[in-house]
C-alpha cells in the first residue's frame, strides 16, 4: 500500500498525464504536426517527447524498485533545487532532447495508447511496491541518481513543465 507521499505523487502524476491524454481530443493530426515557427517543435513532437521520456522515467522507477543498487548516491545540486521547488524553472530548456530529431506522431491513437500504457505501468508499480521504503536508485543522464519515488515525482514535474510549451503552441491555434 502506498504511503501518503507516494499516494499524493501518484495522484498528481495521474492528473497530469490525464490532462495530456484528454487534451489530444482538441487537435487534429494536422494540427499536431504544425510547427508554430521554423526551428520549433510541433505539438505532436512535444507529445512524442512527453510519451517517450515519461515511459523511460517510469521504467527507471521500476528498476530502482528491484534492489538497493546506488542507494548511497545522490542527485545533482540542480536536481535538488527542482525537487525542492516541485517544478522545473520557468525557462526554455535546450539540449540533446530539444533538437529537431524528435519525430512527428503517426496518429493521435499512438500517443494516447503510449501515455495510457505508461500511466498503467506507474499505477501497477505503486500498487505492488511501497515506494517510500525502496532504497535503490538509478542514474538520470544529467541529474545523477533518483529513487523510485523521485522518478515518479520527476516524471510528473517534467510533464507539467511542458504545459508552458503547450500553451505557447495552443496560442497559435486558438487566438
Amino acid at each position: 500500500m502506498p504511503t501518503d507521499k507516494a499516494s499524493t505523487l501518484l495522484r498528481q502524476f495521474n492528473d497530469t498525464i490525464d490532462q495530456w491524454i484528454v487534451s489530444l481530443d482538441n487537435y487534429t493530426l494536422e494540427m499536431l504536426h504544425q510547427k508554430p515557427r521554423p526551428g520549433s517543435w510541433s505539438l505532436g513532437q512535444v507529445y512524442m517527447h512527453i510519451a517517450d521520456d515519461t515511459k523511460y522515467f517510469i521504467e527507471q522507477m521500476g528498476l530502482a524498485l528491484t534492489g538497493n543498487a546506488n542507494s548511497e548516491k545522490g542527485m545533482h545540486e540542480n536536481a535538488k533545487t527542482i525537487f525542492e521547488n516541485n517544478g522545473f524553472p520557468d525557462a526554455r530548456l535546450t539540449g540533446p532532447a530539444t533538437d529537431d530529431t524528435v519525430p512527428q506522431p503517426h496518429s493521435k491513437e499512438i500517443l494516447s495508447e503510449s501515455l495510457t500504457a505508461t500511466k498503467l505501468k506507474a499505477n501497477k508499480l505503486c500498487a505492488t511496491h511501497d515506494l517510500s521504503v525502496s532504497t535503490g536508485k538509478t542514474r538520470h543522464p544529467g541529474l545523477l541518481f533518483f529513487s523510485a519515488l523521485e522518478w515518479l515525482q520527476f516524471a510528473e514535474m517534467h510533464m507539467r513543465h511542458h504545459f508552458r510549451q503547450k500553451k505557447r503552441i495552443d496560442d497559435t491555434f486558438f487566438v
